[in-house]
């Protein structure tokens, strides 16, 4: 079944798109996508990207050699969020890390659960 890539786009030209590791389902990294990214990542099953700072489209590991196969897409129920489950090549984050999820914030008034 074909998907309307234009219910993607009703809200926004610009939309999030969460990478989480198909095998571990830890989440790496939020980028931005638009359609063109979209369509770039269906049709080499790579993950691409909006670059907000630089305003232009990125293949993540172009320059890195860290690409992120994606296996497979979702969406949310409003069709505004993208979910991509990657095979990642080496770390995710530009600072080296395997997740760009790393500083952890404290919570207040709670005990450390942090496993």
């Amino acid at each position: 079944m074909d998907f309307d890539l234009d219910l993607l786009f009703q809200k926004s030209d610009l939309i999030p798109v969460i990478i989480q590791d198909a095998e571990t389902k830890d989440v790496l990294m939020l980028g931005f996508t638009n359609r063109e990214a979209v369509e770039l990542t269906l049709k080499t099953k790579t993950a691409w990207f909006w670059s907000r700072s630089r305003q232009k489209l990125w293949n993540k590991g172009e320059s890195s050699g860290h690409f992120l196969h994606v296996k497979r897409m979702v969406t949310d129920c409003d069709t505004d969020t993208l979910l991509y489950f990657c095979d990642p090549v080496g770390p995710t984050c530009h600072t080296g890390a395997r997740s760009c999820f790393f500083n952890e914030i404290p919570m207040k008034g709670e005990e450390d659960t942090h496993e």
